[in-house]
Formats: C-alpha cells, structure tokens, sequence
C-alpha cells in the first residue's frame, strides 16, 4: 500500500480538528488559544491534502513505489516530531523568561520542519526529469503567488489599510506555500496529460 488514501488523511484532518476545539474546554486554564488555532490550520490542510489526494489521478506522480516510501516516511515521521516539539516549545514558552532561552525554545519547531524540508527536496531529486519538471513549476508558481500576496498585504499594512499582526502573518507564510503548491501542482500538471 504505497498511496495514502484520502480517507486516512481526511480522519486524521477531522480528529485533529476535533481535538483544538475540546482542549479549551478540558483544559480551560493550561492550554493557550494558539495551540487550537495551530490545530485548525493543520486540520484544514489536511483536508486540502485530503482532497488533492482524491482529485490527482495516480499519473501525476510517476516515481517508483519505493520513493514514494521512503517520502511518505520521512515526511511523517518529521511532521509528527513537528507537532510534538511545537506543542512542547508552546508550554516551555510559558515556564521560561531568559530572552535567550525563550528565542532557543521558539526556535525548537524548526528543525523538524527542516527535515520534513529534507524529504522534499530527496524526493523531486530521485524523481524523473518530468516529473521534477513538473514540481518545479508547481513549486515556483506557488512561491511567486505567495509572495506577491504577502507584499500586497505589506502595502495595505503600510497605508494603514489593514493591520495583521507580523507573528500572524509570518507563521502563516510557509502552511500557505504548501496550500498554494498543491493547487499549482494541479494545474501545472494538467498541462502534461
């Protein structure tokens, strides 16, 4: 079983979903408002996942079954140390008050996203020309429509037209690469059929 049905994601997408909204509730006074938005940001992305994973026929993705093994575990297994780690340096960011020690401790989710990064890049490298064709459109369309949204909001933020907190908008930056490369992905790789 080399494909993960979409199935699987979109339950993982619902339980994570159902978790960030019980945790206020079981635990009123220990868990932040971040963490569930953290929670519904990951669930609404697997949904997504969940859907490409539906929509994409199997001939989008011509590598061997074993490369797509070896992605889909690494991949795993860095976005579940991801989650961990976040949710560790999330409860650490409350016990500690050293700056130096609070800005080690924000960092501590990076590496994992490395990681998860890592497998990416292993992954279109081991893959055939058109195929890395392929991601490398998806990946440049989907950095190029980023960016221009992310200084459109910096306009607006500077004529004062919207004001969007700086640690909101930069979080959000790479979730919405990844969001953005899935629909380019799609219609990058409609142009090849």
């Amino acid at each position: 079983m080399d494909r993960i049905r979409p199935g699987h994601i979109l339950t993982a997408a619902v339980t994570l979903g159902v978790i960030g909204y019980a945790l206020p509730y079981l635990f009123p006074d220990r868990i932040p408002g971040a963490v569930s938005v953290i929670l519904y940001g990951t669930a609404l992305m697997l949904a997504f996942a969940a859907l490409l994973r539906g929509r994409l026929p199997d001939s989008c993705d011509v590598a061997s079954p074993a490369l797509r093994r070896r992605y889909t575990r690494e991949l795993m297994l860095a976005m579940g140390a991801y989650v961990l780690v976040l949710f560790a340096s999330v409860w650490l960011l409350k016990q500690v008050e050293e700056p130096a020690l609070r800005a080690l401790v924000a960092l501590l989710p990076l590496p994992p996203i490395a990681l998860a990064l890592r497998a990416i890049v292993r992954y279109i490298r081991d893959t055939d020309e058109m195929q890395q064709r392929i991601e490398l459109e998806a990946v440049c369309i989907a950095t190029a429509f980023v960016s221009l949204l992310y200084m459109a909001g910096g306009f607006l933020q500077a004529a004062k037209v919207i004001d969007v907190p700086a640690a909101s908008a930069m979080i959000w930056v790479f979730p919405l690469v990844c969001f953005s490369y899935g629909l380019a992905k799609i219609v990058v790789m409609r142009r090849y059929r």
